[in-house]
């Protein structure tokens, strides 16, 4: 069930984002998966305009959300019950650096927006590229050039090689996802290195962790 829901949502993106955003201008692809150094990076939407790239993570979810930019997980609480998902802002984090090395495109002109498109109302304050409304709308704030004619041509072009290697295919980056998550040499956030630290402060000071070599950009952390 949770699967389809997924899927739903993201078709449901995919035709607000045809109807709302004009295809001569802001070329729309779907589910690409990208190769990165350490795995793979799936992107539910991309959008490829003058006006830069746009990555949008769909989330199908209903009730009240909480959560915070650097929290490992957020919070969906629904009929009284509270559920558990990844932090989105995380997962697009690493999306966009994978994106933007596989392109060779500055990250300045790497867009990330994160789109609840069930009946969800957030109780925490959220970033700006955190929204349950008005995608479109977020999307087309942009109006500054970046990108030229030339420029896109290419994107669209490598794109359409990703779109056609069969190695690169959902069951693969799940697995993928597996490992990442459950190594303890590389940061499932960003894809770097994990090190291991010591806390110098508060309860658990004097105590080792493993932090991302990344530190202050990347703040993910796990405990040994």
């Amino acid at each position: 069930m949770k699967g389809l829901l997924g899927w739903i949502g993201e078709k449901k993106t995919a035709f607000h984002l045809w109807l709302n955003l004009d295809s001569r201008v802001y070329r729309k692809v779907h589910n690409v998966i990208v190769p990165a150094q350490n795995g793979t990076a799936q992107i539910d939407h991309l959008i490829v305009s003058p006006f830069g790239l746009f990555i949008v993570e769909t989330k199908n979810l209903k009730g009240w959300i909480f959560g915070s930019v650097n929290q490992p997980r957020w919070t969906q609480v629904i009929f009284g019950y509270k559920f558990y998902f990844q932090n989105p802002i995380h997962q697009t984090f690493r999306q966009k650096k994978v994106l933007s090395e596989y392109l060779e495109v500055n990250e300045v002109k790497v867009n990330t927006l994160i789109y609840f498109n069930g009946d969800c109302k957030f109780k925490t304050l959220l970033p700006s590229n955190v929204v349950n409304k008005g995608l479109a709308r977020c999307i087309k704030g942009n109006q500054e050039i970046v990108l030229n004619e030339a420029d896109i041509i290419s994107i669209l072009q490598k794109i359409k090689v990703l779109k056609h290697n069969s190695l690169l295919t959902t069951k693969n980056h799940i697995r993928e996802l597996r490992d990442r998550y459950s190594s303890v040499t590389i940061c499932p956030k960003c894809g770097s290195d994990l090190v291991e630290r010591n806390a110098t402060k508060g309860n658990g000071r004097n105590s080792k962790f493993l932090g991302c070599v990344n530190y202050p950009k990347c703040r993910f952390t796990r405990n040994i």
